[in-house]
């Protein structure tokens, strides 16, 4: 089962109230609370507030969106990202793994990376909290091949992954991108960008390709977890986020939302 959510950075000018009241309005189920502006890492106050506020709204705290960038940060950074995300009793926290491409590291940056992706792994299990690769270009998850190496050198089952499209690519090199994601995927970040211009478009119009990535993904064992409880209320099952709106413009996220709750809503009853 999916859920709806929106990734807090997409309105990085907005306090983290007036998100909560945006994502209320939409119908959404839950925020990803990024690190930079909205909960800053180290700051365990604001994210107990944050966190609270969420939760009073009727909102889960879908993860902690962190811009730690494993093999490169300095290793006690990580305590207070870390810090945060069990204050916002997040269950998932987002990392970038590295600060370059994977075919420009040489082997004692590679080594570096997956030796401390290993380390906050056991960090993050011990406190009951996966850790979420962001899937991105300049990282060590910017192919597939790379990716596959990675969770393979890191081999821990804390250690999972989100998964978006590729910048300008087709449908069926996505597709088959998902493949080295699917075992460990645990999350999406939706956007509807154009594939030759990469300007930002209404969700409405990626329908095309959604519905197969949303399909596949449906397929994972993450996204089997989701199911109604007697009182209604949904066990976790996998988010399915939006990131990124035309024009960074709230009204058009409020449509987009519309249209991401009408696909959900579609992929989960099939």
């Amino acid at each position: 089962m999916f859920l709806s959510g929106l990734v807090s950075i997409t309105f990085r000018h907005l306090s983290a109230l007036e998100i909560v009241s945006l994502v209320k309005e939409a119908g959404l189920t839950g925020i990803e609370w990024g690190g930079d502006i909205h909960v800053p890492h180290g700051q365990v106050e604001t994210a107990k507030e944050v966190s609270a506020m969420t939760r009073d709204a009727g909102l889960d705290v879908a993860a902690y969106g962190s811009y730690y960038r494993a093999g490169h940060d300095e290793p006690e950074t990580f305590e207070g990202v870390l810090a945060c995300a069990v204050a916002l009793e997040a269950k998932i926290l987002r990392i970038w793994i590295g600060r370059q491409g994977s075919a420009e590291a040489d082997d004692a940056c590679r080594q570096r990376v997956y030796e401390n992706c290993r380390r906050i792994s056991r960090m993050t299990s011990d406190v009951g909290i996966e850790l979420a690769c962001e899937w991105h270009a300049n990282t060590f998850t910017d192919t597939a091949e790379a990716a596959t190496a990675l969770f393979e050198e890191v081999d821990h089952p804390a250690f999972k992954t989100y998964w978006q499209p590729r910048n300008k690519t087709s449908l069926d090199f996505c597709l088959k991108d998902m493949d080295a994601a699917m075992s460990r995927l645990v999350g999406l970040h939706m956007f509807n960008w154009d594939v030759l211009t990469g300007s930002r478009e209404p969700l409405e119009g990626g329908w095309a390709e959604w519905k197969e990535y949303l399909k596949k993904a449906k397929t994972c064992s993450r996204a089997g977890d989701g199911q109604a409880n007697g009182d209604n209320r949904i066990k976790p099952g996998m988010y399915a986020m939006l990131e990124f709106v035309k024009e960074d413009k709230p009204q058009q996220f409020l449509e987009d939302a519309q249209t991401l709750v009408h696909w959900l809503t579609e992929v989960n009853s099939e």
